[in-house]
């Protein structure tokens, strides 16, 4: 296959690997890059600029395909060295980078002196227009059915990506509610050159997560998910379960984030992965859950997908278009 994004990338398939807190690791992201797809290291996973470096030398250990490091920023009560994790990054000659969150500008400097090819994940066209004005080469964006932040504007996928491929010149990645060749298609019919996965690459064999998570995964459909932090314009799309469902109540009866502060803490949603408590803490996932019913390897996975967009365009839909052109009338 080949896109904008196989092209800038310099990889097989139009595919890459959300970069997931506590979940984006060596062995996960090396084994979607040794696929053909885009492995995204997550940095802030690490807990210190020096620990990326040698996260980065492990992914190194275990492909000598193209992959990219994840850098988000958010707000946080204890300030995050942000600078010194982007120059690790440029010092370990990472080449490709995906940043989230608040607007990347004052990185780009740096970034782009490094020859480093930058693709910003957004949720609304205004911000994907900012994002292509300060110089990123790539906008992923993400429709309201994705996991985790999903912004304040509620817009699905089927209008986002439209909607942000018209008003860009640069190239456009569809993330949110994407597992199989079926959405892959779709989203290059909307425009898009390519799709993000982070749910479904979290329920694969080489993800780092507990057995019960990808258990619950499978076992949820589209409905198992909540929308929490709403109140605080932070909106974050989560699993649904006893911890979630108790931080959306106490919003509904005004509680302030000093209160849903601990519930809501990194460290609880990092036990659920790594301990498989699935009601421990929060934990993200997306809408796509309800069409996911097992767990494969990534290179089992990428090559399902790959397979399943060639038939579609070959077969279904090509056969779609000869039973149009058979039926139309002889005009006299």
């Amino acid at each position: 296959m080949k896109t904008a994004i196989t092209q800038l990338f310099s990889i097989e398939y139009p595919i890459i690997q959300g970069g997931m807190q506590w979940v984006s690791r060596a062995p996960l992201v090396a084994a979607v890059s040794n696929a053909g797809a885009l492995g995204v290291l997550t940095a802030l996973t690490q807990p210190s600029p020096e620990e990326l470096l040698a996260e980065i030398r492990r992914v190194r250990d275990l492909t000598d395909k193209p992959f990219a490091v994840n850098l988000t920023f958010l707000p946080t009560l204890k300030p995050v060295p942000y600078d010194a994790y982007r120059d690790a990054i440029i010092d370990a000659g990472v080449r490709i980078v995906e940043t989230a969150g608040n607007n990347p500008s004052v990185h780009m400097g740096a970034l782009k002196a490094a020859g480093i090819k930058v693709i910003h994940k957004c949720t609304t066209v205004r911000h994907a227009l900012k994002a292509q004005e300060i110089g990123v080469d790539v906008v992923s964006i993400d429709g309201f059915e994705c996991a985790g932040h999903v912004g304040e504007d509620d817009i699905p996928g089927l209008i986002l990506i439209p909607a942000t491929v018209r008003k860009l010149t640069i190239p456009v990645v569809a993330s949110g509610g994407f597992c199989d060749g079926k959405g892959l298609v779709a989203a290059l019919a909307l425009g898009a050159q390519g799709i993000n996965m982070g749910t479904r690459f979290m329920c694969t064999a080489e993800s780092p997560v507990h057995q019960n998570v990808k258990a619950a995964i499978v076992g949820h459909d589209e409905t198992d998910t909540t929308i929490i932090l709403r109140s605080f314009r932070n909106s974050s799309r989560v699993a649904r379960n006893a911890t979630s469902i108790a931080v959306a109540a106490m919003e509904k009866d005004g509680a302030t984030i000093a209160d849903i502060g601990p519930k809501v803490a990194g460290a609880k949603g990092r036990r659920v992965y790594e301990e498989g408590d699935v009601d421990a803490g929060i934990w993200t996932a997306g809408l796509v859950q309800g069409l996911i019913d097992d767990i494969p390897t990534c290179a089992t996975l990428v090559r399902r997908i790959v397979d399943e967009a060639e038939g579609i365009v070959r077969q279904r839909l090509s056969g779609y278009f000869s039973e149009m052109v058979q039926a139309e009338p002889v005009s006299q």
